[in-house]
C-alpha cells in the first residue's frame, strides 16, 4: 500500500528548517522540542502530514492518480 504525498517541495523546506530551529531549543530551552522537531523530519522526509490529510490539504502539486494509473 502506498501513501499519498500530500506536502510540496516549498512545505517540505519549511519543515526542515523548523526541524533545525526544533533542535536547537531542544538543548536551549526544553527537551520538548525534541518531539516537534522528529515530527517535522519525518513529515518532510515521508511527504506526508495526517493532519493535513485529516484537513483535506495537499501542498503537493503532483497529481499521483495519474501516476499510478500509468504504472499498472
Amino acid at each position: 500500500m502506498k501513501v499519498k504525498k500530500n506536502v510540496g517541495m516549498i512545505d517540505q523546506l519549511i519543515r526542515y528548517l523548523l526541524a533545525v530551529v526544533f533542535l536547537v531549543l531542544t538543548f536551549t530551552a526544553s527537551y520538548w522540542f525534541f518531539i516537534g522537531a522528529v515530527v517535522m523530519m519525518f513529515t518532510a522526509y515521508f511527504s506526508f502530514c495526517g493532519l493535513y490529510k485529516l484537513l483535506g490539504i495537499n501542498t503537493c502539486k503532483i497529481d499521483y492518480s495519474k501516476v499510478d494509473e500509468d504504472e499498472e
